[in-house]
């Protein structure tokens, strides 16, 4: 076999991609329904619901318990990135998104007092985390689809 069969063939690998892409697609339905708007960057940026972040961790996760067994490094491994992951989400990369929010309403306030205009360009990217009800929703989604496909 060459090296895209076995990749192709890797339950793991193919439950955590599956979760990554199905998590991105659901969330850029979402967006399109809320705004009305079919925007392609939720296709592959972060933030928003549910999270992809989650959802591929949780699905390699489920993926490497009903693999490997819960006595395994790759469930150990995959469980405590899981961990950091998801905490990351919810904690550092959420407040990210809240400092940028905040300093691109700065950018916005100051550019009125000069009558200037700011770039899309220029703004901070807001959408980098998440809050918990949308980690949770991922990790309900990764583990599904883990089990779907293993």
């Amino acid at each position: 076999m060459n090296t895209l069969d076995l990749l192709l063939i890797n339950k793991v690998l193919v439950a955590a991609f599956t979760g990554w892409a199905l998590a991105q697609l659901i969330k850029t339905i979402i967006h399109l329904i809320i705004s009305g708007k079919f925007v392609m960057e939720r296709l592959v940026g972060s933030g928003g619901m549910p999270s992809a972040h989650s959802a591929t961790v949780c699905a390699l996760t489920t993926a490497s318990f009903i693999e490997y067994g819960a006595d395994s490094f790759q469930f150990a491994l995959a469980l405590i990135f899981a961990f950091v992951v998801m905490y990351d989400a919810i904690g550092v990369r959420r407040e990210a998104g809240n400092h940028a929010e905040m300093l691109n309403g700065l950018m916005e306030m100051f550019a009125r007092l000069e009558d200037k205009n700011i770039c899309p360009e220029d703004k901070l990217k807001e959408f980098i985390g998440h809050t918990p009800i949308q980690v949770f929703v991922g990790a309900i989604l990764g583990i599904i689809i883990a089990i779907f496909i293993c």
